[in-house]
């Protein structure tokens, strides 16, 4: 969960920052507007340096900001009996999903977590929480580092960066269209760009960007599938199994409040619209499909 949120929290910051110097930008070279109505082929152009940009500058910054967010301290040399486990383990795991032996760290945190995040998969970063390393037996924790190994394996930050990318283009273009609607259909503004154009704008981009994450929350639930079975396959499917029942029974009883619930491991309550916004699938839905899986 702290992969996605940390990564789509600084696309949104980057691309903020992106947006309104491309907006005095495109004002200036006059790319939203032509003799003939809105010059859209520059528009794209703009957007997708400006889309891409964002996407992959969070992608660039995602390790540096996982360490400063969550406080995790790197293993350069294993201090005790538990840090060389989990080093080894790391190392094993790599070398079986054929990668690079990413940084292993370990924050501190009462919550059973961990992520992996990095923009290269042989160059990339996994931490577990003081919380999980108390609360699993070896078992447990070799799978959920399977888990997060695969995610690394599959090269999923990186697809999540070229869909995010994708989309930060649609939201561009769009918004902008439907300021451009607003200001010369509805508003019958005929002298350049009015404040009609900003605001609509705004609110349509604000709008999209909304629908554009239910999107990444949809690829984040199926690459989470995709997670759990490469977890099985590093450390056996029954202590894959067994490491979400351990999550499950550790955050069930003691359910999150409505507005923090998408913000859990778990992956928040399953149901109604809210399922739209889970970064994970409901775990009794990933324990039953493994289960199911040969």
């Amino acid at each position: 969960m702290k992969r996605i949120l940390l990564f789509v929290a600084t696309n949104i910051a980057v691309l903020l920052v992106l947006s309104i110097t491309a907006s005095i930008l495109i004002r200036a070279l006059g790319i939203e507007e032509m003799p003939g109505g809105l010059n859209l082929q520059a528009l794209i152009i703009f957007a997708a340096a400006i889309g891409f940009g964002g996407s992959f500058i969070s992608l660039a910054m995602s390790k540096w900001m996982a360490k400063r967010a969550t406080g995790a301290m790197v293993i350069e040399q294993p201090r005790n009996a538990t840090e060389q486990w989990l080093f080894e383990t790391v190392r094993r795991q790599a070398k079986q999903a054929g990668i690079g032996m990413p940084e292993v760290a370990v924050y501190d945190a009462p919550d059973i977590n961990a992520f992996a995040t990095g923009m290269r998969r042989d160059a990339a970063l996994v931490a577990v929480s003081t919380g999980l390393l108390q609360a699993m037996d070896k078992d447990e924790a070799e799978a959920v580092l399977g888990h997060e190994i695969t995610h690394v394996a599959n090269g999923d930050m990186v697809t999540l960066a070229l869909i995010q990318g994708v989309l930060n283009i649609f939201v561009i273009v769009l918004s902008r269209a439907v300021g451009y609607f607003v200001d010369r259909v509805l508003l019958k503004n005929e002298r350049g760009v009015g404040i009609g154009f900003y605001v609509s704008s705004i609110v349509a981009q604000i709008v999209l960007g909304i629908l554009a994450s239910m999107i990444v929350m949809w690829f984040s639930r199926q690459r989470e599938f995709r997670a759990d079975r490469g977890g099985a396959k590093l450390a056996g499917r029954e202590k894959m199994i067994a490491a979400l029942e351990r999550l499950k029974a550790a955050h069930e009883p003691a359910q999150l409040p409505n507005q923090m619930a998408a913000f859990g491991i778990s992956g928040g309550r399953d149901g109604g619209w809210k399922r739209l916004f889970m970064s994970h699938p409901p775990l009794g839905e990933r324990i039953a499909a493994l289960q199911q899986s040969r």
